[in-house]
């Protein structure tokens, strides 16, 4: 049987490296965006990095010529670029415009609307999924695009000759143009726009100036450089500071310049970040000091109404759990007071107006009920019963869950067992279904080792070994520890524990306006995962021994 092995250390040691960087950095680690990307490149070429972002659309293209990845998560990145990309052409078109360049841009176009146009043309059979304001986006973006292309007969651009008597492209059936209209036309009567749509405010396209009440925050407008952008393309309101508009410039001069030229979808994710990679370290069992500067700055972004994902965003019952829950784990007993307005009658709320409920936030919510006691004891208890009840009826017959915040069921699976399998110091018993999660990993694993939707990816191979190894299950001990052993070793032939992660490729599965990677975030679920396979002696004596100490592990 082997012992716990000397990269343990390493390990230990990557996690006091990863929290030290949180606490010195106010933006968080994000990989960049097509869609957002996409969106300067068509309204902010006065910020630097605009040759740097059209490179980017040019290299994120897929061979069939979408952005994005598989079941229907490719459509707003792809309506992004090619919107951005046609809004380009028209500039390069100057007489003294890159030949070479022209040709690649119309290459990138006509490959994207080829596909958007296949795409689209299956109708009700592909439906797009639930990522941030799709039902805006896709409505929005089809009618510029649509636009551009009706262009074409008067003010033709050469290479896109075909595209200037194609049919419009058709706005799928659940994106509904007058809920966009709707948002538009209330804005124009001088409503306040709610604090939710700042994220988005883009899709409003020139009524932006009406919506008085947005203000950026730290420079940011809902935590997003396109929102920034269109609150700044509208400067000319009177409502508008020098200063705030000095301060939005600021904040896209630093969002650019850590791509460099592309952005990210949302920045700043500060209390997100610092919130789940304390949590992920704690599923992985590490005793990692946390520094008191995240602990102040998770202090601080609560209020009575509870935690948004980093200032300037809306506060939402998922961070507000995941925050009182970290405070948790770093030895305070915040109230829970804040959490009881997102309560419905059968779960909880993300926010009020939500479209689809969250089952990785209720379990958040779950796990926080289980290790805070700050509350009445009776409501406490009402409370996680209600919502373990809505967590057994959402888990499908094969032992998964899905989530509208995270294209990959692992996370999700994850998330519910881990919660489910907590809520027993409750009372709670939901033996069965934890059972059924871990029945579930065990069944999807690849051959390689790994576990992932579209491929085996490090960031749900970690999910999986969180769901064998952080929860208590019945199952054979032996074919659990197995399949652990190889999904660590998976992991450890991918690279070490030490590794600037950012550097590595880190698919992105978070849904925003498009799918994203918090790149700390995974790194931690990718330490905790190793660690609660290091310190499982049956994991450690099942780990393949072509599986040798990597070099990383050397002198620990």
């Amino acid at each position: 049987m082997r012992s716990i092995p000397p990269w343990t250390d390493s390990v230990k040691q990557a996690a006091e490296d990863l929290l030290a960087e949180l606490a010195a950095d106010a933006m968080g680690q994000v990989s960049p965006s097509v869609y957002e990307t996409a969106r300067l490149v068509a309204t902010a070429t006065w910020l630097d990095g605009h040759p740097e972002r059209v490179c980017f659309l040019l290299d994120q293209q897929g061979s069939d010529g979408s952005w994005g990845a598989p079941d229907g998560y490719g459509l707003v990145p792809a309506l992004s670029a090619v919107e951005a990309l046609l809004t380009e052409l028209r500039r390069a078109q100057r007489p003294a415009a890159d030949a070479v360049q022209y040709g690649l841009l119309v290459g990138a176009v006509t490959r994207g609307l080829a596909w958007l146009s296949g795409w689209l043309g299956e109708g009700s059979r592909n439906p797009f999924p639930d990522t941030i304001a799709a039902e805006l986006i896709v409505p929005w973006l089809i009618g510029d695009i649509n636009r551009q292309l009706g262009r074409l007969v008067s003010e033709p651009l050469p290479g896109l000759e075909a595209w200037s008597a194609h049919p419009p492209l058709p706005v799928p059936a659940e994106a509904d143009e007058g809920v966009l209209e709707g948002i538009r036309s209330s804005v124009r009567a001088g409503h306040v726009l709610p604090d939710k749509l700042w994220h988005s405010l883009e899709v409003l396209g020139v009524d932006a100036a009406g919506a008085y009440n947005v203000r950026p925050v730290n420079g940011a407008v809902g935590g997003s450089p396109a929102a920034t952008v269109a609150w700044q393309r509208t400067q000319g309101v009177p409502a508008r500071t020098v200063d705030d508009v000095l301060s939005s410039t600021h904040y896209l001069e630093e969002v650019q310049r850590r791509g460099p030229g592309p952005v990210p979808g949302i920045s700043p994710i500060t209390s997100f970040e610092r919130a789940w990679t304390i949590s992920a370290l704690a599923t992985g069992r590490m005793d990692t000091p946390i520094p008191r500067e995240l602990v102040d700055s998770l202090r601080q972004g609560l209020s009575d109404t509870g935690a948004p994902a980093a200032p300037g965003l809306p506060p939402d019952s998922d961070d507000t759990a995941g925050v009182l829950y970290a405070l948790a784990k770093a030895g305070d007993q915040p109230s829970l007071d804040c959490l009881w307005g997102y309560e419905a009658d059968s779960y909880f709320r993300c926010f009020m107006g939500e479209r689809t409920p969250s089952t990785s936030t209720n379990a958040h919510i779950l796990e926080t009920l289980a290790v805070l006691n700050t509350a009445d004891r009776t409501r406490r208890q009402n409370a996680a019963e209600k919502i373990a009840a809505w967590l057994r009826k959402n888990q499908e017959p094969d032992g998964k869950w899905w989530d509208k915040w995270h294209a990959s069921p692992y996370y999700a699976t994850a998330c519910c067992a881990l919660a489910l399998d907590r809520s027993a110091t409750l009372g709670i018993n939901a033996v069965d279904e934890v059972d059924g999660a871990v029945r579930w990993v065990l069944d999807t694993q690849r051959a390689d080792g790994s576990w992932g939707r579209w491929e085996g990816t490090d960031e749900e191979t970690s999910y999986a070994l969180h769901v064998l190894l952080a929860t208590h299950t019945s199952g054979d001990k032996t074919a659990l520890a197995r399949a652990a052993a190889r999904g660590c070793a998976f992991l450890l032939r991918q690279s070490g524990p030490g590794i600037d992660d950012r550097d590595a490729h880190l698919p992105p599965l978070w849904h925003d306006k498009d799918l994203y990677a918090p790149v700390a975030v995974i790194r931690a679920a990718r330490l905790a995962a190793l660690h609660l396979a290091a310190t499982d002696p049956d994991v450690m004596a099942a780990l393949p021994e072509d599986v040798p100490a990597p070099a990383w592990a050397a002198g620990t």
